[in-house]
């Protein structure tokens, strides 16, 4: 799986510097880390959803979550401070470029009727952001041990300055976008 390391290294940064024109290879932009978190609003009703969910991440990244708690009391939510309300994994080095690569061909090509993921969802600071309905489209998912279907937030950190850096960045190394209408 070294393959999207490589393609970064061989074919990226040379199509990257060229584009943007930079003067240094340090200027150009790399993916940072990606952060798989899953949060958990059933946890009241059920406590073993939480186990569950780590080990469906664990599975999918092949490294071990972390549960995260709530930061602050929230009435409407029933949740109060310090409650378990989720798990994450911050993928970094070969582990972010395995998990990249498998969800570029093997997962989101598995979603039905998918056509790309967003334009739309960078944070303007060159992060993109995408939600997966659920854990299914990974091939490490049994679904026959599955107990709920779970959704997933995916966090693409890139050290670019700007939206279009991070969107040439993770085009170039195999996210499919949607394409433009008509085009």
């Amino acid at each position: 799986m070294e393959k999207l390391r490589e393609q970064y290294e061989k074919e990226v940064i040379p199509a990257l510097m060229k584009k943007f024109e930079y003067k240094s290879i340090m200027q150009v932009p790399k993916l940072d880390k990606i952060v798989i978190n899953i949060g958990l609003g059933d946890l009241k009703e059920n406590p073993k959803a939480l186990e569950n969910a780590m080990h469906d991440l664990e599975a999918i990244t092949g490294q071990r979550p972390v549960v995260t708690k709530a930061k602050k009391s929230i009435a409407a939510f029933k949740i109060r401070e310090g409650v378990n309300i989720g798990c994450k994994v911050t993928l970094r080095a070969d582990k972010m470029y395995d998990f990249a690569y498998k969800l570029f061909n093997v997962a989101l090509p598995r979603v039905r009727d998918f056509r790309g993921v967003s334009n739309n969802s960078f944070d303007g600071r060159g992060n993109y952001s995408m939600g997966v309905k659920e854990q299914l489209i990974f091939p490490e998912i049994e679904y026959d041990k599955v107990d709920k279907l779970r959704g997933m937030d995916i966090i693409f950190v890139t050290t670019a300055k700007t939206d279009e850096e991070s969107k040439e960045l993770l085009k170039l190394l195999g996210m499919p976008f949607k394409t433009a209408v008509g085009a």
